[in-house]
């Protein structure tokens, strides 16, 4: 069975919080680029992610 993984790093980059959305799958990694404006609470990240997954938009995969 194959399995993959997704982290979020949640940092400040002036002006703006952001978020670092990485995905790992079959030796492969994605990152997507989430600007959240003020700062989130951990249960807004998670309603946010829950509610607009399918609508990230991922860089290209690249292999380690």
């Amino acid at each position: 069975m194959e399995q993959g993984y997704a982290r979020i790093t949640v940092c400040f980059e002036a002006p703006f919080w952001i978020g670092v959305l990485e995905r790992e799958w079959g030796g492969t990694l994605e990152v997507c680029k989430i600007v959240f404006g003020a700062e989130p609470r951990d249960y807004e990240v998670y309603a946010f992610l829950m509610s607009h997954w399918r609508e990230l938009r991922f860089s290209p995969p690249v292999t380690g």
